[in-house]
C-alpha cells in the first residue's frame, strides 16, 4: 500500500534480485533460524540508506536485537509524527517484554523521552500494575526511573503507589534502590509519605546498608522538613555508630554539608572529646574532617583547641596517621 511511508515494498525492491539468488536469498550467506532476511542484512551494513519508514512489521525483532535500539534511537529524535506513531504501534503489544529486554528497555525509554504525550501516557498505563517486578528489575528499573522523569504529576503519583507495602524490598535491592531514589527526586514529597512512613525505626540499619545510604541522603535532599525531621531524630540517637560505619558516615557527611545548622552542631558536638580516636579510623576520620569545614567559627575553635591539647606523642600519631 502506498502512503506516508511510500510503497511497504520499497525496501525489498532496494535490496535487489541482482544480488539474490533465484530463491531470493544472498548468495553464500547463512541466516541465523528465527532472524529475518531484513535484520540480517542491517547487521552486515548491506542497506546503509535504511530508514525508519523500511523497519514497517519489523520494529520489535529490532528493538530486540544488539545493534537495532541504537539506530531506532538516533532515528525517533528526529522521526515525523507519522514515523513515531508506526514505530510506537508495532512496540506497543509488546510493551512489556521490551521493557525488561537488554536492548528493547533502550526504544521504550526513547519513547519515554522523544514521544507525544499521548504516547507517553499510554505507556505509563502499559507500566501500571507491573511497577513492583519492573522495579526490581535490572532493565525494568531504567524504564520506571525514565517515566517518572516524563509523566505527568498524577501519572507519577499512580505508579509510585504501587510501590506502598514494598519499599524496604526496594530499597534494599540492587535495582530497586535507584527507582525509589527517583520517586523522592522527581514526584511531590506529599505522594511520598509511605516512604517515610516505612522507614520509622529502620533509618539506622538503612544508613548502614551500600544502598539504603543513598536513599536517606535522597530524603535529606528533596523531602519537605516535616518528613526529614523524624529521620534527623534517629540518626541523632545513632551519630556515634555512624560516623564509624562505612556506609553511615556519607549520611552523616550529607547532613553536615547540607543540613541545617543545629543538625550539624548536634552532630559537632558528637565528635568532641573523641577527635583524636575519630581522626585514626577509616570513616570517621572524613566526618571529623567535615566537622572543621563546616562548623561555625565557635565550633572550629574548640576542635582545633582539643587538637592543640594533645601531648606531642598523639600529634606525633595524628602526623603519621594516614
Amino acid at each position: 500500500a502506498n502512503g506516508v511511508f511510500g510503497s511497504t515494498n520499497s525496501l525489498f525492491t532496494k535490496l535487489g534480485s541482482s544480488n539474490r539468488g533465484a530463491a531470493g536469498v544472498t548468495p553464500g550467506v547463512d541466516k541465523p533460524p528465527g532472524r529475518s532476511r531484513l535484520l540480517e542484512d542491517f547487521r552486515n551494513n548491506r542497506f546503509p540508506s535504511l530508514q525508519l519508514r523500511d523497519l514497517v512489521n519489523h520494529i520489535v525483532e529490532f528493538s530486540q536485537d544488539q545493534h537495532g535500539p541504537r539506530f531506532i534511537q538516533q532515528k525517533l529524535e528526529r522521526a515525523t509524527v507519522a514515523e513515531k506513531q508506526m514505530v510506537f504501534s508495532e512496540i506497543l503489544a509488546a510493551a512489556y517484554n521490551l521493557m525488561t529486554d537488554v536492548f528493547g528497555n533502550y526504544v521504550i525509554q526513547k519513547f519515554f523521552e522523544f514521544g507525544t504525550p499521548e504516547q507517553k501516557t499510554t505507556l505509563a498505563q502499559k507500566v501500571r500494575g507491573h511497577v513492583l517486578p519492573l522495579a526490581l528489575q535490572m532493565y525494568g528499573c531504567r524504564v520506571i526511573q525514565r517515566a517518572l522523569e516524563s509523566i505527568s504529576p498524577e501519572q507519577q503519583e499512580e505508579i509510585v503507589r504501587e510501590l506502598d507495602g514494598h519499599v524496604l524490598k526496594c530499597v534494599k535491592d540492587q535495582n530497586g534502590n535507584h527507582v525509589v531514589q527517583k520517586c523522592i527526586e522527581c514526584v511531590d514529597p506529599h505522594a511520598l509519605q509511605f516512604i517515610i512512613n516505612a522507614f520509622s525505626g529502620q533509618v539506622f540499619a538503612l544508613s548502614t546498608h551500600p544502598y539504603g545510604c543513598r536513599v536517606i541522603q535522597r530524603i535529606l535532599e528533596h523531602c519537605t522538613p516535616e518528613q526529614t525531621a523524624p529521620i534527623l531524630e534517629e540518626l541523632h540517637r545513632h551519630t556515634e555508630q555512624l560516623i564509624q560505619d562505612q556506609y553511615g558516615n556519607y549520611v552523616i557527611q550529607h547532613v553536615l554539608e547540607h543540613g541545617k545548622p543545629e543538625d550539624k552542631s548536634q552532630i559537632i558536638l558528637s565528635v568532641r572529646g573523641k577527635v583524636l580516636v575519630l581522626s585514626q579510623h577509616k570513616f570517621a576520620s572524613n566526618v571529623v574532617e567535615k566537622c572543621v569545614t563546616h562548623a561555625t567559627r565557635a565550633e572550629r575553635a574548640v576542635l582545633i583547641e582539643e587538637v592543640c591539647s594533645f601531648n606531642e606523642n598523639a600529634l606525633h600519631v595524628m602526623m603519621k596517621d594516614q
